[in-house]
């Protein structure tokens, strides 16, 4: 409708500024700008590029010099990207494209301002300012340079750059090191400039490659209104460049050299070894044999070998020393570095012979042995037969033995031998020697000479199978377990697998569970699997007992055992329905007090014994509130007597029967329904006198009520025999007429009978104490002649009142059930349908004409007495 009536308005505007055309109409105009303003023709405005999207920018605002109405439009140049709206009532302009100064820093737009007749349009440029959206980054990566290990310290070896597309602080970029202490490396701030640091040099034997992380820092700037510093990083790679400044190195140093008797003339003695320090780019390498060779020795200028040039039988020394030279030559031939070393070679008698290991049958060099584990420490491998033999002389006879293989188990006895020596294996560690650990043990016998240079040396093989022994005891994978099975599991169900291994073999290994203790009765457990099950007979109840608690043992063929304990929680399962309490079905409401009734739930655990209560069914629906969680049953709220009952209901005897259930918070969730059968009355009923109250509260209970009258009648009746035999045993004493005797004369036939009228018993209000009940007997005033007022006439008895017709009792009911479990809702009983048909009689109605009955009978014989 509002783009209807504008259209419209718009439409009739047009028409009367056509018809008035004739005369002058003048332009509509904009508002003069001012730096900062946002309401005018738009000039002058800048917008931050992160502006959000949907800000109301500016206002365009203009006016007609006749007065009309003005209209604005704001459009872009063809092509170009829309980035506002507006809206042409108002002037008000809106961001609709998010703005990015790195791509576009400046829009050109061209606003406008109509009267219907004449427009006026201007072109306006917006600028873009920055804001600080972009981060540091830097060109040309990855950076890698190569820098000669020479360089000296404080140089600069490279330059980083990185970029900033914001403009301002945001675009000034600050250059760090990271881990500046620990790097060899520094950055100029402002520069980028990457600089050794002070004091700091190379070494390419060192460290060949260093790894530098820059990092790029912006000025920081607001963003969306917050202060933001942005970074990045880059990582620059430096190798280092080996020059040639270091000297040859020889290797293996010192050099040792022997010559015997029967060595070879021209037989290489030792080779000694020499590498360029600098391994980045190796110069060649020369030997030369200097001095001390006494022209006995000569050396392999290239290899470095050196060999005897003389007859051994012509050498004159028993230690000559050789000093060999490496040269470092350049590719020209330039010596550029030297190193030196002594190279010492003694000439001994011929040491011809290393030891030898022997067995029974001569030279052996394996030897095996089977045994069981864990011997006796100290114990001799008496299986191992082993002699060893140096045939040579002297010092060139002595070596030493030693076992090489797994420390501190065994020791070999004797361990320096000279000549020959039977060799003796002792046990050292006897909980090193397992079969579980290991099934076969291997060691090298090692003989090896003392004193000769050449130390000759051999070895023998030594290997030892284990054979196990019954050591391990079972063990459980856990100290004890934790179980939980549903208590409605079926017999047989599997409670929890209690594993034990034994890391014994063959048949030590086996293991057989049992269990034992007071809990255990109704579980079994697989001899072989561990696995713990229910008895088939076992049946688990939550409500009886819900913690198990026995032990499980794990036992080996030789009798090793280990425990563990098992619990087994029987988690409770919803499996009993709610029952009340047995006497609910009748109960008495005093108008403004509740009746509760009481249901309980067997089962163990909330929410299974939770009982929640409501009425089912009540005639009729609308007396009657339950309060679901304490089952007290009220009466509505707008009900305070027993006329607005009366009122409702037309039920003038105020009973009703009300099927309640009460309902568990299980699931499946089980319900009990019953009839309670609530008689209302007002509190002031139970105030018309001790009678009238003791009837009221027996109303629930009538065998209490002909009790309490059974037992008054028992004791009225005592009191009357007790009287009548004192009375007769007077008589008896005396032939005196007493004044409680009476003649009773035979009346004469026409004289009119004389009546007794005897009024029943009377309730009234009790006004004290002692006031029960009151009794009036009035008797007409018969005539009596003689003195003693004894008629003269023998009148007849009263006449006993019409006993009142017999009570209706309460129909026997055999029946219990007034309860009916259900499963997930309630199902009303057969019985609830019979009783709500039968109307069940007043009990306090027949206690009170059987009480006057019995009180008038009681009058009748003590008022008149006979001869």
């Amino acid at each position: 409708m509002k783009n209807v009536w504008h259209i419209t308005t718009s439409s009739l505007l047009s028409l009367l500024h056509i018809c008035l055309a004739v005369q002058t109409n003048y332009a509509p105009y904009f508002f003069d700008n001012v730096p900062g303003s946002i309401n005018g023709n738009m000039a002058l405005l800048s917008l931050s590029e992160d502006t959000p999207v949907g800000t109301h920018i500016y206002t365009l605002n203009g006016t007609d010099p006749e007065g009309f109405p003005v209209f604005y439009d704001l459009t872009f140049e063809p092509g170009s990207k829309r980035y506002f709206s507006i809206d042409t009532m108002n002037g008000n302009v809106t961001l609709i494209e998010e703005l990015d100064r790195e791509k576009q820093n400046e829009i050109e737009a061209i606003v406008s301002i109509s009267d219907g007749i004449n427009k006026v349009s201007e072109r306006v440029r917006i600028l873009v300012t920055d804001a600080n959206d972009e981060s540091p980054e830097f060109l040309n990566t990855p950076y890698i340079v190569n820098v000669p290990e020479d360089t000296p310290s404080g140089s600069s070896i490279f330059q980083v750059d990185a970029v900033d597309k914001d403009s301002g602080s945001g675009g000034s970029i600050t250059y760090l090191v990271q881990d500046l202490h620990s790097s060899k490396f520094t950055v100029d701030r402002h520069s980028g400039v990457l600089r050794i640091k002070s004091g700091v040099s190379l070494d390419f034997e060192k460290s060949r490659t260093h790894f530098v992380t820059v990092l790029a820092k912006d000025g920081g700037g607001k963003l969306r209104g917050k202060y933001q510093v942005f970074t990045s990083t880059t990582t620059v790679t430096i190798n280092v460049e080996d020059i040639q400044d270091s000297p040859p190195v020889f290797v293996g140093t010192p050099y040792y050299g022997y010559v015997y008797e029967d060595t070879v003339l021209g037989s290489e003695i030792l080779t000694v070894i020499a590498f360029d320090g600098d391994r980045g780019n190796p110069n060649s390498i020369q030997y030369s044999l200097l001095d001390g060779a006494d022209g006995a020795f000569d050396i392999n200028n290239v290899t470095g070998a050196i060999t005897v040039i003389k007859n051994p039988n012509e050498l004159k020394k028993e230690v000559y020393e050789l000093r060999i030279q490496v040269s470092e030559l350049t590719p020209s031939g330039e010596v550029v570095g030297q190193a030196f070393t002594i190279v010492t070679i003694r000439v001994v008698d011929l040491n011809n012979h290393p030891p030898t290991f022997y067995g029974e049958n001569g030279p052996q060099n394996r030897f095996e042995l089977t045994m069981y584990e864990h011997p006796p420490e100290g114990e001799i491998l008496r299986g191992l037969k082993i002699t060893v033999n140096d045939s040579d002389q002297g010092a060139n006879a002595k070596f030493n033995l030693r076992l090489v293989g797994p420390g501190g188990i065994f020791r070999v006895v004797p361990q320096t031998v000279l000549n020959e020596a039977q060799v003796t294996i002792i046990v050292e560690n006897s909980a090193g020697i397992d079969y579980e650990k290991f099934h076969l043990l291997t060691f090298k016998l090692l003989a090896i000479e003392v004193n000769t240079p050449e130390k000759f040396s051999s070895t023998a093989d030594i290997t030892i199978h284990l054979l196990d022994i019954n050591d391990n005891v079972p063990r459980f994978s856990s100290e004890y377990y934790v179980a939980r099975i549903p208590e409605n599991s079926p017999g047989g169900s599997n409670v929890v697998a209690a594993t034990a291994t034994d890391l014994d073999s063959g048949l030590w290994g086996e293991i057989k569970y049992s269990i034992y203790g007071a809990g255990s009765d109704p579980f079994l457990i697989h001899p072989s699997t561990g696995i713990i099950y229910t008895q088939p007979w076992a049946i688990l109840d939550a409500e009886e007992n819900a913690k198990y608690n026995f032990y499980v043992k794990a036992e080996d063929t030789e009798g090793k055992y280990s425990l563990a304990e098992v619990f087994v929680t029987v988690l409770d399962i919803n499996d009993h329905c709610p029952e009340f309490n047995e006497n609910i079905q009748e109960r008495t409401m005093v108008i403004g007090s509740p009746v509760k009734i009481e249901a309980t739930d067997q089962d163990a655990e909330e929410p299974n014994n939770i009982v929640n209560y409501s009425i089912m069914q009540a005639d009729p629906d609308n007396v009657f509130d339950i309060d679901q969680n304490t089952g007290e049953i009220k009466l509505k709220s707008y009900i305070r007597s027993l006329d607005v009952i009366q009122n409702i209901t037309r039920n003038k005897n105020c009973k009703w029967s009300v099927v309640v259930q009460a309902k568990d918070r299980g699931s499946p969730s089980f319900s009990t329904t019953a009839v309670v059968k609530i008689d209302v009355t007002e509190e002031t009923l139970l105030h018309k006198g001790p009678v009238a109250a003791f009837l009221m509260q027996s109303k629930d209970n009538p065998m209490k009520a002909l009790g309490v009258l059974a037992g008054v009648m028992a004791i009225m009746v005592v009191i009357t025999v007790l009287i009548s035999t004192a009375m007769f045993w007077r008589n008896k004493k005396s032939n005196k007429v007493m004044p409680m005797r009476r003649i009773i004369r035979r009346r004469r036939p026409d004289h009119p009978p004389r009546t007794i009228r005897t009024e029943w018993l009377k309730f009234k209000k009790s006004t004290g104490s002692a006031e029960k009940f009151a009794m009036q007997d009035v008797e007409t005033d018969l005539q009596n002649e003689n003195g003693n007022n004894n008629s003269q006439f023998t009148p007849f008895p009263p006449h006993a009142p019409s006993p009142p017709p017999p009570p209706r009792l309460l129909p026997k009911t055999s029946k219990t059930e007034w309860s009916l479990p259900t499963v997930s809702g309630s199902l009303t009983p057969r019985i609830i349908d019979q009783q709500m048909k039968e109307r069940v009689p007043s009990v306090s109605t027949a206690l009170v004409s059987e009480l006057k009955l019995m009180l008038e009978k009681k009058n009748a014989g003590s008022t008149i007495s006979f001869y």
